[in-house]
């Protein structure tokens, strides 16, 4: 197998705490009276505390205002945070009541990843979080909980989603007939209905998908209205979807997007989700040739867990890459050794594209001649020792426009099934919300 990036569904909360601290000196942390503590909502046999939704309020106030985008009132943010919240907490309880669990090491790895990219050690992250008026706890705490609801989105929808040769072929067709395929930049604001919603319920939240829709015509902000009452996860970063290629939208979406202007507002949409309103940003086309150069590569993979350390797998790769060193064949090692579903191939991952492995893996990669090994370097999925077999400039405009293809339709029913995930967990989740205040 390949080791392909995740698709994101949610933006981290500690990536907000990573734009944060880049700018914490222009926007110090948000200042506010914290109220007497008090449960705000019941989430099964588990609660928010009002200071909790409070934390949450402050970090999200910074992050509108350096993006310079417009706050919702107090009582409006804050409502729209603690669903939010309830949301996150039902998730996590279903993952964790489900078998998943978060090994600490990746929860760490997180943190270096953040305290690197801000030019930190641990102890400098953690120092500048306290000066920010942030705890490395509270973030260690938000990384483990984003990280089961990841590995349960991946084994309850992901990993089910399907595509076959024939849907990718009538995708290509589709193509053909349209010419070139678009690709859009648009945001996004959903208003979800309960499941099995009765006529009034319907009625109530197309009424209030309507106040939006109007307040959007006659010049509210998007960003502020997505944050003030969309249910999407982008919600609070403007709805923003960035660019998608039409192949990877819901036919109703891009059917609406196709008449609309740079700037313009969708009329309401309605699926069994809910109402939807869309605001073009841009939209291009795809017609380039795409040359790259392709690597051959193999590997094997030591995969961590109760019983193999990360000590442990670098040192039996270390003694592996030993073995190679002093001429035992790595294609032979690798089908004894390695944990990866290429280890009956010799650990051969075939030609890869770039983009194809998580960074980790590709930046080892590509530092390789062919020929040569790397040392132990680990990844998401474990520690790995590399071999480079042969590199090659290819053109893969019609394999880059199968798998494109065949990304796109897996996109489309995974967030599908995803919404529907979540409203069924949602919903069957015992829920009491108390007054904020």
């Amino acid at each position: 197998m390949k080791y392909f990036k995740r698709p994101e569904w949610l933006r981290p909360h500690w990536m907000l705490a990573l734009v944060m601290l880049a700018g914490s000196a222009a926007f110090p942390a948000h200042a506010a009276t914290t109220p007497l503590d008090h449960i705000v909502a019941v989430v099964n046999d588990e609660v928010i505390t009002r200071q909790e939704l409070t934390r949450r309020y402050n970090d999200i106030v910074q992050s509108l205002s350096r993006q310079n985008t417009p706050l919702p009132p107090r009582e409006v943010l804050e409502k729209q945070l603690l669903e939010r919240m309830v949301t996150e907490l039902c998730l996590q309880q279903h993952a964790r009541n489900t078998g998943v669990r978060v090994d600490p090491t990746q929860v760490e790895r997180a943190l270096q990843r953040i305290a690197a990219q801000n030019k930190l050690d641990i102890a400098g992250l953690q120092a500048a979080m306290e000066q920010n008026g942030q705890s490395i706890d509270t973030m260690r705490t938000t990384i483990r909980n984003e990280i089961l609801i990841a590995r349960a989105r991946e084994r309850d929808v992901d990993n089910r989603i399907s595509v076959n040769d024939s849907e990718i072929e009538g995708y290509l067709q589709t193509l053909v007939q349209q010419g070139v395929e678009t690709e859009y930049n648009f945001a996004h604001i959903l208003l979800t209905l309960p499941e099995n919603a009765s006529p009034e319920q319907i009625q109530a939240r197309h009424a209030r998908a309507e106040e939006v829709l109007n307040q959007l015509r006659n010049g509210a902000d998007f960003a502020q209205m997505s944050a003030s009452y969309s249910d999407a996860s982008n919600a609070l970063q403007g709805g923003a979807f960035g660019w998608r290629a039409s192949g990877k939208l819901p036919e109703m979406f891009v059917e609406a997007l196709k008449p609309l202007q740079p700037g313009q507002i969708s009329p309401l949409l309605k699926s069994s989700n809910g109402f939807h309103i869309l605001k073009l940003n841009d939209k291009r086309g795809l017609d380039a040739t795409l040359n790259v150069t392709q690597t051959h590569a193999r590997h094997i993979l030591i995969k961590t867990n109760e019983l193999t350390s990360e000590s442990d797998a670098r040192n039996r790769l270390l003694q592996l890459k030993e073995r190679i060193d002093n001429g035992v064949k790595f294609d032979e090692l690798a089908r004894l050794h390695s944990d990866d579903a290429s280890a009956a191939k010799g650990g051969d991952l075939g030609w890869i594209n770039p983009g194809d492995t998580v960074p980790d893996f590709e930046k080892a990669m590509d530092a390789l001649k062919p020929g040569e090994v790397s040392a132990p370097i680990q990844s998401p999925f474990g520690w790995h020792l590399i071999q480079v077999l042969e590199r090659r400039d290819q053109d893969v405009t019609q394999e880059r426009q199968k798998l494109l293809a065949r990304q796109a339709i897996r996109e489309r029913k995974a967030e599908e099934a995803f919404q529907d995930w979540v409203r069924q967990i949602r919903d069957s989740a015992y829920v009491e919300l108390r007054p904020i205040d």
